[in-house]
């Protein structure tokens, strides 16, 4: 019998479908409601009807060639058996037919009332008549077959039954339809005539085309399942829903699995987005609801046409090239999808695979280089749902303080490892919305696209290492304990992680402010805790199930889910008895049990097979996998915090992000920077290459910005070559115009004109220099004088005149302007190319001329610019000298430059430094000049401590023993000058010093030190020879009534010591200086020793500081009149007080505890609690200027809001002499590149209003304080801007970066100053280091080969000692843990130096209080060695009980575990060390913070708030505002009064140096 007889007929379609040529799928109302079950007909016809159409369509049936060439042959009753008609491949049956293959794969149990057949189809392939395969989509242009496996719908546990049927080439396809809708997951169904097919898996060649088909499927049912909550429970519809939304729904139910990020899947979405709205309307056709009718949604309208626009913009090609998609002249139509030809069609979807198969290839590619371990598979939140409460809302009545405001930090970009950390107690989690929500749905690493946004608050106290107990089920949460601390509101939480170990769990969140390990939540949030809870405790058993197998590999994911089953109700990881309900929870909440084995050390059990069974389990229930980011430095606060509690009150302390109030020069200045250094970056770059590729951009961007800078600069002078005539043409000659106008020193006659080659070159003027054999591109030179050499020569004196890409400003630079310098030389004139034009300026400084340079500057520039449109040369200006060797810029002086006399000021410079680096004896070989000093017999001298062997000691490693060992100076007295005698030129080869040395009370003891005045040294009978070189530079020993009085301070600038007893170091004696020793003192200033022996015998104490006082009150009128901005607590003004150069009248401070502490300790002063920006506007407005101030609106009401007092009390241009402060610079230091958002960004930046107001005011000097990492931020580029907008004003500059340290206190803290002066001042030098002090010589780099250090490393040695922890806080009376009376007595007299000068006049002791810390910290203190270095390494390994009965660590678990990842946690519960020095002072001192080292040197507590005040130098009458909390932020905000003091000093003699000349 034939092959169509064995097929019974009721096997047989009872309807015939119809090919729907041109027209797609239509979903059918029975796809709507049978989704995942059998595809049925509607209609029922009986058998014989069935039967006559089947033989009708099987003659006439239309069949792929392959398949229909065997019925060209003469038909042939062949008698087959069933088993003979069947052949087996692979073991599967193969069949001709499709209807055979149906009859196979019929269920056993429904062979005679199956209506329509189902079944699955796996191994498939959609392709044409000739075989070739094609997008399923083709179907309404061509015929399409299928190829592929035919299996039962239903799984069937017989095997030959699952083999299925392989049929080639059957169908005519009728259609294509998509459901699962309700379910979350497509089902895509092919139907033909015969029956209807569920696509489960197409054969390895077609998944190209049907993988891209299936994702716009799961797309539909994502979109679907998203707008369906649109669809209320009463009919009643929601169209808020907006596009947006849509979309970030979407990206979070994983629309792809084979995107890395949410941007990928919502741009896929709205690819998809014509596509996605015809099916979802076709369900309107179809179903019975009325209530959710698609076509009513906005939404859905706007993603289709958000759809239609991109594709009518975006110009792409097909695979040939030729067919261009989107071409403006074929448009789609605004009111419909635009009928598509056959061949659009197929260049698109071909363009779409294209661009998919690249998608995939990506993903590939990444998988394979970096593995598993680069991505984090993210929850379901749909998944996890039924795990937690019902919906519930944020709900705190307390007032919360801005995480930002709290951790103002002064490190603007770190590490995260690097950031402090805390404890956030009685915490909750919510989103943007305050609704509730679960950790779980934040990933447990920084990812990229995060689509999720969780906020936080809670209690923040010091973090104490503790965790919740495995074993506690008290810890579970049942709403938090009472705690002490502040409340606290979080930024967004970017990470958080599981630490477990012993019987201890640690669960710590983080923002790009600070990490926070979790205490107990709220009560409120305690059910949304329990689950995760839950889930690290499972995870936790789950490895020490593993961890107990001899061979873990034996241990499947099904053994392990077995044996979870079998554990008992009191078990802290129980979860159910039936192994489903774990299987599914282990699952679902897997991304934690996946983290946890990711840190476990042990290697076989982080790659299990539970392990690479449950990630697969994971991806199969569609769990989103992110891209795992790189470590990286974290941006600290560019933006405000967006925490919606910010908008909720109360609030204590909110700072909002304003943008800056500006001047015109200055928006003019970083406006045009930013708009013009925009590099483009492909659009089609992912996120992942970014981050693959950004260490290497890092690397090459700043060379990348040089080089670009220079080339920008070089395009002039390639336009003046194009003139340049050549110099071989021997009819061109040199020649003098005019006569001789005097000689030079040599004789030789000297010229104000020449002309070379037709072209005048006259003195004074410019000319562009080419020299012979260089590889160097062309000069330009300022001819200071010409002349004719003695051979006949015509030669010229220039100075090279740098562009200001060459200089320290690099690509900020003006392009025009040029800068003087001291590289000066003679050339030949036949050198000279041409003249260029180089404009000196000089131009009317003050605030009243202002507007008239600033419109002069305005036509200059338009002018420049129209001759750059011409095609002219560039005419360059100059204002400057540039001296990089002293780090700084100067004003021209034109009286010494030009004048043609033959003298070089440059020169002169030279020669001044030759003549000090030569060596002289005198005749009478008492004396010497060494480095530009002269020295003789009986003088007192400094020498290194490296030339005496018993002072070189090894100093400590530990972190606050840094300086112990270090020398100073050794303090010495010249006896004879020994020259050799065979010598006869004495150099300082042949030359040594015979010197007597005098000991310092340092040699002694340290407890000779520690009670001694600094600046007192022994007699000695010891005397050696030493080398010149050995000498560092000149002192004086005084008697002690001759020592003039000191500064009310700690700080000392004068070279003078005092001798009163000599040391005997053979016996070790000190005594009385003996009556028959004639020590001859140095001769000192004779005004001051009359005035001292005048006093001598009848000196009081506090008649010194009295003299000082009344020497200050005395020059107060001298002193400049200052304006603080950014002001803090005043140490900066303090400092600068203290030397007398200035006081300040206004003071601006946003933060208001601070600006009370400067009120407090500045009474003369108007401070002004408000924003800065406000300030600066008002002012403006003020005097009329409103035109030329750039501020926000807010900024602007604000002003105008003042209190008529305040405004009455603002400072005006003219009346301030000097502007100083510390802008905060935070949002600079994630700019890793230029982009479109960077400007935007800067404008928030309160440098910007502070150079503002240096522009406006135009203050004679300008000190800009910030930290050491300001000259690094965003490459470098906010300093150089800052210094361009500091000369574009006019002043002079000066850079450089101090250890205050060196300066008298006793701590570490670099930082970065910026001096100005206005043209008519003496720009202040930089201040010598006094005091050793472990650092090394603190550089900033100009160019590429060149650095520039503001001030000697004085590790090798320096005139003081350095200051000590036991001398800046020795003499303070014993206070406890928590300690909290304000005021006390002192209880002993001072002992050191520093002491004395620090107490003062003060009889009461004032802030020595102390933060508390809780009874585990205060256990762990008391356990911590009292010995020099000693930190938590020195814990005993043991656990403690409490007093609320619970035993925990000693040892906080997650320093041991994590010490390699951070520099073995040196410091954390650290003891300051009596003879070394404090670590860099914070706002927050905390034994688990970022400096950890904070427990007194022998009491068991934190410092207390004036021990950290004497560590940075304030006095002790100096007052600080608010809580603990806030005079902790106030001092560690600080700039050290000593530091200031020094560059006060500078200041003074700056002022002085003007005054005198």
């Amino acid at each position: 019998m034939g092959s169509v007889e064995l097929l019974d007929s009721a096997a047989l379609p009872n309807q015939i479908g119809t090919k729907k040529k041109g027209k797609k799928s239509e979903t059918n109302e029975s796809t709507k409601n049978n989704h995942k079950g059998k595809k049925r007909s509607g209609s029922n016809c009986n058998q014989d009807q069935i039967q006559t159409e089947s033989e009708v369509s099987g003659a006439t049936r239309k069949m792929p060639r392959r398949a229909a060439a065997c019925m060209d042959f003469k038909e042939k009753a062949v008698p087959l058996s069933e088993k003979s008609s069947l052949s087996s491949i692979k073991e599967s049956l193969v069949v001709e037919e499709e209807i055979l293959a149906l009859r196979l794969t019929c269920p056993q149990n429904d062979q005679t009332d199956e209506s329509r057949p189902n079944r699955r189809l796996s191994d498939f392939i959609i392709h044409d008549e000739h075989g070739v395969s094609r997008p399923l989509e083709m179907l309404e242009f061509d015929d399409m077959f299928i190829s592929g496996l035919v299996l039962p719908l239903e799984e069937s546990a017989d095997k030959d039954k699952e083999r299925g049927v392989r049929c080639e080439g059957f169908g005519r396809i009728e259609t294509w339809d998509i459901s699962g809708y309700e379910d979350g997951v497509p089902v895509v169904w092919l139907s033909t005539e015969a029956a209807d097919y569920h696509c489960l898996k197409p054969a390895a060649s077609y998944k190209k085309f049907y993988d891209l088909f299936f994702e716009k499927a799961n797309a539909c049912v994502q979109v679907y399942k998203q707008a369906s909550k649109c669809f209320g429970i009463g009919g009643e519809t929601n169209s808020s829903l907006c596009l947006d939304e849509l979309l970030a729904g979407v990206a979070r139910a994983n629309a792809s699995k084979c995107f890395a990020g949410g941007a990928s899947v919502k741009d896929f979405v709205v690819s998809q987005g014509e596509f996605i709205y015809n099916q979802l309307m076709g369900l309107d056709e179809t179903s019975k609801k009325s209530d959710r009718m698609f076509a009513n949604l906005p939404v859905l309208v706007a993603l289709r046409d958000e759809c239609r626009e991109r594709q009518g913009g975006i110009i792409s090609s097909s695979v040939s090239g030729t067919l261009k998609i989107g071409d403006p002249d074929t448009k789609v139509k605004t009111s419909g999808m635009a009928e598509e030809d056959e061949d659009v069609k197929l260049a698109r979807l071909l363009q779409e695979e294209e661009y998919w198969q690249s998608m995939k290839q990506k993903k590939s590619r990444d998988l394979s280089s970096s593995g598993l371990s680069k991505y984090y598979v993210k929850i379901n939140e749909d998944e996890i749902v039924n795990d937690y409460p019902l919906p519930a809302y944020y709900k705190n009545s307390a007032e919360e303080t801005d995480e930002f405001i709290v951790f103002d930090s002064d490190m603007d970009v770190c590490y995260p490892d690097e950031l402090p950390r805390s404890m956030l107690h009685n915490w909750s989690l919510y989103n943007s919305d305050l609704r509730l929500v679960s950790l779980e749905l934040l990933p447990m690493k920084p990812c990229a696209d995060m689509d999720v946004t969780i906020y936080g608050s809670g209690v923040m106290t010091a973090d104490d290492g503790s965790g919740f107990c495995l074993d506690d089920h008290s810890s579970r949460g049942s709403g938090a304990e009472t705690v002490d601390g502040m409340p606290i509101y979080l930024s967004a939480i970017k990470e958080w992680m599981i630490e477990f170990g012993s019987s201890m769990i640690f669960i710590s969140i983080r923002t790009d402010m600070a990490w926070y390990r979790l205490g107990k939540p709220s009560k409120q949030y305690a059910p949304w805790y329990e689950t995760v809870l839950k889930t690290a405790k499972l995870g936790i058993s789950i490895i020490t199930l593993l961890k107990e197998q001899i061979r873990v590999s034996r241990l499947s994911f099904a053994d392990v889910i077995k044996k979870l089953s079998e554990f008992k109700k009191d078990d802290r990881a129980y979860i159910s008895s039936d192994p489903a309900t774990v299987e599914r929870y282990v699952v679902v909440h897997g991304q934690i049990i996946l983290q946890l084995f990711a840190e476990f050390p042990d290697e076989k059990i982080k790659k299990c097979s539970f392990v690479v069974r449950l990630a697969n389990k994971m991806e199969e229930r569609h769990h989103t996998k992110w891209l795992v980011k790189k470590k990286k430095m974290v941006q600290q606060k560019s933006e405000h915090n967006l925490n919606p509690r910010a908008a909720m009150a109360p609030v204590a302390s909110q700072r909002k992000a304003m943008q800056a109030t500006t001047t015109r020069l200055i928006n003019r200045i970083w406006g045009e920077y930013y708009s013009n250094y925009s590099p483009e970056e492909s659009n089609n770059e992912t996120k992942e290459e970014e981050e693959a590729e950004e260490q290497e951009e890092n690397e090459d961007e700043e060379v990348e910005e040089n080089l670009e800078g220079l080339e920008r600069e070089e395009k002039p002078c390639a336009v003046l070559k194009k003139t340049t005539r050549s110099c071989s043409v021997e009819s061109e000659i040199i020649r003098w115009d005019g006569q001789p106008v005097g000689i030079t020193s040599s004789g030789e006659h000297l010229y104000k004109r020449a002309i070379i080659r037709g072209d005048e070159v006259v003195v004074g003027g410019a000319v562009l220099v080419e020299f012979e054999e260089s590889d160097k591109s062309p000069a330009i030179y300022f001819v200071e004088y010409m002349f004719e050499a003695s051979d006949g020569s015509k030669m010229l004196h220039g100075r090279m005149m740098q562009r200001g890409s060459q200089t320290v400003l690099g690509n900020a630079a003006n392009e025009r302007e040029v800068f003087l310098t001291n590289e000066c030389l003679d050339m030949g004139l036949k050198a000279i190319t041409q003249n260029v034009v180089v404009d000196i300026r000089l131009k009317p400084w003050g605030h009243e001329h202002r507007k008239d340079n600033a419109n002069a500057d305005k036509i200059d520039r338009a002018r420049a610019e129209e001759r750059k449109k011409k095609g002219l040369p560039v005419e360059y200006y100059c204002k400057s000298l540039y001296w990089p060797e002293k780090g700084a810029f100067f004003s021209l002086s034109h009286d010494i430059i030009g004048l043609g006399s033959g003298f070089c000021h440059s020169c002169r410079t030279k020669e001044v430094q030759k003549e000090k680096e030569v060596f002289k004896v005198n005749s009478s070989k008492t004396g010497f000049v060494y480095n530009g000093t002269d020295y003789s017999v009986h003088d007192y001298v400094y020498v290194s401590p490296c030339h005496f062997a018993e002072d070189r000691v090894e100093n400590e490693k530990f972190k606050a023993g840094r300086n112990v060992g270090l020398k100073p100076f050794v303090v010495c007295q010249i006896l004879e000058v020994i020259v050799k005698k065979e010598t006869k030129q004495a150099d300082i080869k042949s030359t040594e010093v015979k010197m007597r040395r005098f000991y310092r009370p340092e040699d002694i003891s340290i407890e000779k030190a520690y009670a001694s005045d600094i600046r007192m040294v022994y007699y000695s009978e010891v005397s050696d020879i030493f080398p010149v070189h050995s000498i560092e530079g000149k002192c004086e020993v005084r008697k002690k009534n001759d020592v003039p009085p000191v500064c009310n301070a700690p700080s000392i600038f004068e070279h003078i010591f005092f001798c009163e007893h000599m040391y005997d170091p053979d016996k070790g004696s000190l005594k009385q200086l003996p009556a028959n020793i004639k020590l001859r003192y140095s001769t000192g200033n004779s005004d001051n020793e009359a005035a001292a022996r005048k006093k001598k015998g009848k000196s009081k104490e506090g008649e010194d500081d009295l003299e000082i006082e009344k020497q200050r009150e005395a020059s107060q009128q001298k002193c400049l009149v200052t304006l603080d901005i950014f002001a803090g607590c005043g140490g900066l003004s303090e400092g600068l007080h203290q030397y007398g150069a200035s006081k300040t009248k206004w003071a601006i401070e946003y933060e208001e505890p601070a600006g009370d502490a400067f009120k407090l300790n500045h009474p003369e002063s108007m401070v002004f609690i408000n924003n800065c920006n406000v300030i600066l506007r008002a002012v403006m407005e003020k005097c009329g200027d409103a035109d030329d101030c750039i501020s926000t609106s807010e900024a602007a009401d604000l002003a105008a809001k003042l209190d008529e007092k305040v405004t009455n009390d603002l400072p005006l241009p003219g009346q301030v002499d000097f502007i100083n402060g510390g802008p905060p610079c935070q949002g600079f230091s994630g700019m890793n590149r230029f982009n479109q958002g960077t400007w935007s960004k800067v404008q928030c930046e309160m440098i910007l209003a502070f150079l503002s107001f240096a522009d406006y005011f135009r203050p004679k000097y300008f000190l800009l304080e910030n930290v050491r990492n300001f000259i690094s931020f965003n490459k470098g580029q906010t300093f150089r801007l800052t210094l361009a907008s500091l000369l574009e004003m006019g002043y002079q500059v000066r850079f450089g970066i101090l250890e205050a340290g060196a300066f008298g206190v006793s701590q570490s803290r670099k930082r970065a100053f910026i001096w100005a002066a206005s043209p008519e001042e003496v720009l202040p030098e930089w201040p010598e280091p006094m005091h050793v002090f472990a650092a090394p010589e603190l550089k900033i780099t100009l160019s590429r080969n060149s650095q520039y250090a503001a001030a000697r490393s004085t590790a090798n040695g320096a005139p003081f000692r350095a200051i000590t922890v036991r001398d800046t806080i020795g003499d303070l009376p014993a206070v406890g843990n928590g300690a909290s009376k304000t005021n006390l007595e002192y209880q002993g007299d001072p002992v050191s130096w520093f002491q004395k000068k620090t107490r003062g006049n003060m009889a009461v002791l004032i802030d020595h209080i102390s933060k508390e810390m809780n009874e585990l910290n205060l256990i762990r203190c008391q356990k911590i060695p009292k010995r020099a270095g000693a930190d938590w390494h020195d814990l005993p390994d043991e656990k403690v009980k409490l007093s609320t009965g619970q035993v925990v660590d000693l040892i906080p678990w997650c320093l041991p575990n994590t010490a390699k990842r951070h520099n073995q946690w040196k410091g954390l519960f650290g003891r300051l060390d009596w003879d070394g020095n404090f670590p860099t002072s914070i706002t927050d001192p905390q034994p688990m913070g970022k400096v950890g080292m904070c427990f007194h040197p022998e009491q068991d507590r934190i410092l207390t708030v004036r021990e950290c005040a004497r560590s940075q130098g304030f006095p002790d009458s100096y007052q600080f505002s608010g809580n603990i909390l806030h005079k902790h932020r106030q001092i560690g905000n600080a700039v050290p009064p000593p530091l200031a003091c020094a560059l006060g000093r500078k200041l003074k003699e700056a002022i002085d140096s003007k005054r005198s000349s």
